[in-house]
């Protein structure tokens, strides 16, 4: 880098280390250099992982990332910054275009609570309370709106038929806005998943079919599945809320012309999750639905998961935070890439343990 790039560089409020095409160190900007406590001089050249310290590194996932030159998200990682100090972070890793396979890592370190430091997202105390205030008013709204639908169909039987289509617009938008409250009560649902040994590629078949008999119909769909690939821990029923909602919103996303949804499934070793209380999670059962539709729009692109944010005309913004909720309860992971033709939607999964995968 030269002029502004260096200048950018180095005032990355945010911990970043640049490698080379074989994952050896280039550069650490001076936010790096102050979290790893070592100088960009000392650590040029040595290996990326020597460095920066994980209990696994996602060897598999940065090559793939590097050879697809896609970004790579890992949500939740364990950086060791001395003998006995440890750090929780955020790890975005994204091959840089035409530079021999070199990428930048940047870090997002977490505070005590899990949280993201300066500039991240409300806490989840926050967060929690603001549900449940929805959940209480959905709940109390309901009730009144049960009174406007039935006074409403109640007049319309003493109306003419052009005055009809009044009260069947009143009954119709009152049970509009009733399944938005449904939506809204489903969300703050907290119950935990009834896990055991669970077959995504089941899950996938009962999704695909559901949604191409009513969304998705329009829509073609290519299988990629690894027939390996071991059962996942998890409750089936949650799961499959997941895997619809994703489909029919990439059926959605194409609009009536059609397109082409891709359903992947695969086995990524030592991928592994971070928890709160620094046990690490392994998530090795990948699941991606991909399409090709025009992508997310840039504004809300890195929000898609935040409740009651929604790209489409008329959505409610709680089906994906509805999905990100889920998957956290399974103890995985959700993430998306999205650019104009090509959308990813990524979930990843505990395996189930052996004694239930010998039972089912």
């Amino acid at each position: 880098m030269s002029g502004i790039g260096d200048t950018i560089w180095a005032a990355l409020p945010v911990p970043g280390i640049l490698v080379d095409g074989d994952d050896l160190v280039s550069d650490l900007n001076t936010a790096a250099e102050g979290f790893l406590n070592l100088s960009s001089r000392s650590v040029r050249g040595r290996p990326l992982w020597d460095v920066l310290r994980l209990a696994e590194p996602p060897l598999a996932a940065v090559a793939r990332a590097r050879e697809q030159v896609t970004p790579l998200y890992i949500n939740d990682a364990t950086i060791e910054t001395g003998p006995r100090s440890r750090v929780q972070a955020g790890l975005q890793i994204a091959p840089l275009s035409g530079q021999d396979g070199a990428m930048v890592v940047l870090v997002a370190p977490r505070d005590a609570a899990g949280r993201p430091g300066p500039g991240g997202a409300i806490s989840a105390k926050s967060s929690k309370s603001a549900i449940g205030m929805a959940e209480m008013l959905a709940h109390e709204i309901k009730n009144p709106l049960a009174g406007i639908t039935g006074a409403a169909q109640l007049l319309s039987m003493t109306l003419s038929e052009e005055d009809q289509e009044l009260t069947d617009l009143i009954v119709a938008e009152s049970r509009r806005i009733v399944g938005l409250l449904e939506q809204v009560e489903q969300f703050g649902d907290v119950r935990p998943p009834e896990r055991s040994a669970v077959n995504l590629h089941d899950i996938l078949d009962r999704a695909r079919r559901s949604a191409q008999l009513s969304v998705a119909g329009h829509m073609k769909v290519i299988e990629i599945f690894d027939p390996s690939l071991p059962p996942a821990h998890g409750d089936a029923d949650q799961l499959l809320q997941v895997l619809l909602n994703l489909i029919r919103n990439a059926a959605q996303a194409a609009g009536p012309a059609g397109g082409t949804i891709t359903l992947r499934t695969y086995y990524e070793h030592g991928l592994r999750l971070q928890g709160p209380d620094g046990e690490g999670q392994k998530v090795p059962l990948q699941i991606e639905i991909e399409d090709d539709g025009p992508g997310l729009p840039a504004d809300i692109a890195d929000e898609v998961f935040d409740p009651f944010v929604s790209g489409r005309e008329n959505g409610t913004g709680l089906g994906l935070a509805l999905a990100a909720k889920i998957i956290a309860a399974h103890g995985g992971w959700i993430g998306v890439t999205s650019e104009p033709g090509c959308t990813v939607f990524r979930l990843s999964l505990p395996m189930a343990p052996r004694e239930l995968q010998e039972d089912n």
